[in-house]
C-alpha cells in the first residue's frame, strides 16, 4: 500500500471545487466509473477519462451523469427495445470509492492507476428503477414513518425518559458477513475429502497459512485504508489441508474464509459490501487464488452464507445514542424490538423472493449446513442468557454489556443476494410490524406472548397455525414433516419461491408501502429472475450434469468383477439412460426440463427440477459404492 494514495472522497466533498482539487492533487487517478446497481444487483462500469469527467463535471454533478441502456442493465419489462434508454444521476450523498489497478503503474506518478467509482441512481422515464433507489426509499419510509410514531404515540419513548423533541435523527444501521471460498485456480477437493474435514472442524478459525494468510492480511490492511473499520478475518468450517511443495509453497489450496466490518447506515453497507468483494477478489487473485462468492460452489458441502444485520438506533440533541430494539427493562426486547421482529416473521414469504432469487441460493438453504431453511427466531432461555442457536432464519444479538449492540441477524442472504433489496424488504417488513405493535399499544408482555405461541393458538398479528420461536435446534428437534407444519415449508425452486409474490397479496402490500416496490418493479424483478433461473439450468446445471454423468464409466472388468459389481453397475446405467437418453418413444428428464422450460411451463419445469436433483443424488451415491467395491481399478 501506498501511504499517499487517497481511497474515499466523502460525501461532505462532493462539490464542483472540492472535487477539481482532490482530483487535480491525484493524478493517478485517470477515470471515473459511474456505478448503477440494476434488479439484479449488477454494477455498472460506465468508464470516462477524467479530463471528460472535469469538462461536464457540473452536469454529472447535478443533471444526467451518463446514460446508457436496456441492454447495459437488467430491468425487463421497463427498459425495453423501443424504449430503453436509462439515465444515470449521480448519488452525492453517499461515500465514493477510489478503486486501484495494481497491475497496471503510471509511470509519472509511479503509482497505481485509480478509477474513481461514483455511485448513480438509474431512471427510466424519469422514474428510479434501480436496487439502490428501493433501498433509499425504504430508508424515508421507515424513518418518516418512526417520526409520526413519535409524534402521534409520545408515550412509546416514554421507557428511554425522552420525548420526540429530544431526538436528532433516526439511524437505521446494518452491516454484513461475507463469506467466501478460495482456491488454487484449476485445483479440485473431492467431496468426500471436504466433508470429512467439515465435519472434524478441522479447518474452523484455524490459523492461516502462505498466500492465503497473505491474501487475507492484505485485504484487512485496504479495507482499513479505505475506512471500513474490519473486525474480523478468519477461516470458516469448509476446506481441506493445503499442500507444501518442494519450494516451500502452498498448493492445492482449497478453504472457505468469513470477513467482518463495521456497520454502517444501511444503504452505505450495501455499497460497502459491493466494493468490499470487489477488494476480496482483486487482492486475492494479485496473490495467484480465486474466489467464488457463489452460494454453493460445491454440492454436499457448506455454503456460503452473507448474514445481514439489522438495527436501529436513535441520537439525541444531547449527543446520546438510543438502541430502539433494546429492553428498557428486564426483557427480551422493546416493544418496538418485538414489533420489527414480529414483521420479519410474519412477511418473510414476500421476502424470500428477493433474498433467494437464484439457483444456488436455494441449493444452499438445505438441511445439514446451518443454512436456514425455517421461518423461525430464538430469543434465549431467559433475558439473562443470550441465544446462540444457529438452526434458525433470524437471530437475536444481545450483549448484555452493551446495550447498544441489540440487532437482528438474518441468516438467510447469501454473497449474491441483492443486499439493497435485501435491506429494504427487510425494513419493510420491520416496520409493519413495530406499526402493529405501536397501533394497538401491545406491551412486552403480549408482544412476546404472541411471539412465543404454539401452533394452532390464536393470534392478533402472526398466523394461528404457524409457530415462530424456538430455543431448540430446529434440525435435530424436529422431524422434516414437524418443520414443515410448524414453521412453514420452504421453496426448493425459484419458480416455488415467486410464487409467494401471487399468494400473499397482503403481505406484498407491506414491501409497496409508500411505493418503495411497485407492480413495475417486482414484474420486473420476477421476469429477471425466471429469465436467469432457466438460463442457469438449462445451459449451465444440465450442461454439467452431463458432464458429470459421462464421467461416470464402467471400471470393473468381466473376468474379475462379482455379481454385485456387474448388479450396481446396471443400476447406475439405467439411471443414466432415464436422466440423459432421449429415444424415440421416450424423453430423458434432461429434454423433459428443456421443453418445459421452452413453453414457459415453469411449474412442469420445477418439478422435473426436483426430480432432476433427487435422481443426480442417488447417481452419485451409487457410482461412489460401486467403485468402492471394486479392488483393481
Amino acid at each position: 500500500m501506498i501511504k499517499d494514495l487517497i481511497y474515499t472522497i466523502p460525501h461532505d466533498k462532493h462539490t464542483s471545487e472540492d472535487i477539481k482539487a482532490i482530483l487535480l492533487a491525484h493524478p493517478e487517478i485517470k477515470f471515473v466509473s459511474f456505478v448503477g446497481v440494476d434488479l439484479s444487483c449488477n454494477d455498472t462500469d460506465e468508464k470516462i477519462p477524467v479530463k471528460l469527467f472535469l469538462e461536464d463535471l457540473e452536469t454529472i454533478l447535478h443533471g444526467v451523469a451518463i446514460q446508457t441502456d436496456g441492454s447495459s442493465v437488467v430491468l425487463p419489462g421497463i427498459a425495453t427495445l423501443n424504449n430503453a434508454k436509462v439515465d444515470m444521476v449521480t448519488d452525492l450523498d453517499s461515500k465514493w470509492f477510489v478503486d486501484y489497478n495494481y497491475d497496471h503503474i503510471d509511470l509519472e506518478t509511479q503509482k497505481p492507476i485509480g478509477t474513481l467509482r461514483i455511485p448513480c441512481f438509474l431512471y427510466h422515464t424519469n422514474k428510479p428503477v434501480d436496487s439502490r433507489h428501493i433501498l433509499k426509499s425504504a430508508v424515508t419510509s421507515f424513518k418518516e414513518t418512526l417520526w409520526n410514531i413519535f409524534e402521534t404515540k409520545p408515550e412509546i419513548l416514554k421507557p428511554y425518559g425522552i420525548t420526540k423533541g429530544d431526538i436528532d435523527e433516526i439511524n437505521i444501521t446494518s452491516a454484513t458477513e461475507l463469506e467466501f471460498w478460495v482456491k488454487t485456480p484449476n485445483d479440485k477437493a473431492e467431496v468426500e475429502e471436504l466433508y470429512t474435514s467439515e465435519v472434524l472442524h478441522e479447518h474452523y478459525w484455524t490459523r492461516t497459512k502462505g498466500t492465503v494468510r497473505t491474501a487475507l492480511e492484505e485485504s484487512l490492511l485496504l479495507m482499513e485504508a479505505y475506512g471500513f473499520e474490519p473486525e474480523m478475518g478468519h477461516k470458516e468450517v469448509g476446506g481441506v489441508k493445503a499442500k507444501l511443495t518442494s519450494n516451500g509453497q502452498f498448493n492445492h489450496i482449497m478453504e472457505q474464509m468469513e470477513v467482518d466490518w463495521k456497520f454502517s447506515d444501511a444503504l452505505q453497507s450495501a455499497d460497502n459490501e459491493l466494493f468490499i468483494k470487489i477488494l476480496i477478489q482483486e487482492t486475492f487473485r494479485r496473490n495467484g487464488l480465486e474466489v467464488t462468492f457463489m452460494a454453493k460452489p460445491l454440492e454436499g458441502i457448506a455454503g456460503s452464507g452473507m448474514h445481514v444485520h439489522l438495527g436501529v438506533s436513535l441520537k439525541l440533541k444531547n449527543g446520546k445514542r438510543i438502541n430502539l430494539f433494546h429492553a428498557t427493562k428486564e426483557d427480551f426486547l422493546s416493544a418496538i424490538g418485538y414489533g420489527a421482529l414480529m414483521g420479519l416473521l410474519k412477511n418473510y414469504e414476500v421476502m424470500n423472493p428477493f433474498i433467494s432469487s437464484t439457483n444456488n441460493a436455494l441449493r444452499r438453504l438445505r438441511p445439514g449446513f446451518e443454512a436456514p431453511i425455517c421461518t423461525v427466531t430464538s430469543l434465549g432461555l431467559s433475558p439473562s442468557n443470550p441465544s446462540r442457536n444457529r438452526s434458525i432464519l433470524i437471530g437475536l444479538i444481545r450483549d448484555l454489556a452493551n446495550p447498544k449492540a441489540t440487532r437482528f441477524e438474518l441468516r438467510s442472504p447469501n454473497p449474491h443476494s441483492n443486499v439493497y433489496i435485501v435491506m429494504a424488504v427487510s425494513y419493510m417488513s420491520m416496520l409493519d410490524g413495530i406499526l402493529y405493535a405501536v397501533n394497538n399499544n401491545k406491551t412486552e408482555e403480549e408482544l412476546l406472548k404472541e411471539l412465543s405461541k404454539h401452533a394452532g393458538e390464536e393470534a392478533d398479528y402472526l398466523e394461528k397455525d404457524r409457530a415462530y420461536r424456538s430455543e431448540e435446534d430446529v434440525f435435530e428437534h424436529f422431524s422434516v414433516e414437524e418443520r414443515n407444519k410448524l414453521f412453514g415449508k420452504a421453496p426448493a425452486t425459484v419458480y416455488e419461491n415467486l410464487t409467494a409474490l401471487d399468494k400473499y397479496p397482503e403481505k406484498l402490500k407491506v414491501l409497496k408501502r409508500d411505493n418503495v416496490l411497485d407492480d413495475t418493479l417486482i414484474n420486473s424483478f420476477k421476469i429477471a429472475a425466471l429469465q436467469r433461473w432457466s438460463t442457469e439450468i438449462t445451459k449451465r446445471v444440465i450442461g454439467g450434469y452431463m458432464n458429470e454423468i459421462r464421467s461416470f464409466v464402467p471400471l470393473h472388468s468381466l473376468d474379475k468383477a462379482l455379481d454385485l459389481d456387474i448388479s450396481n453397475w446396471m443400476k447406475i446405467n439405467d439411471l443414466r439412460h432415464y436422466i440423459m437418453k432421449d429415444t424415440y418413444t421416450s424423453k430423458g428428464l434432461f429434454t423433459k426440463i428443456k421443453e418445459a422450460f421452452e413453453k414457459q411451463d415453469y411449474s412442469k419445469a420445477s418439478k422435473y427440477y426436483l426430480e432432476l436433483e433427487e435422481k443426480m443424488e442417488i447417481l452419485r451415491d451409487l457410482y461412489s459404492s460401486y467403485k468402492k467395491n471394486l479392488l483393481d481399478i
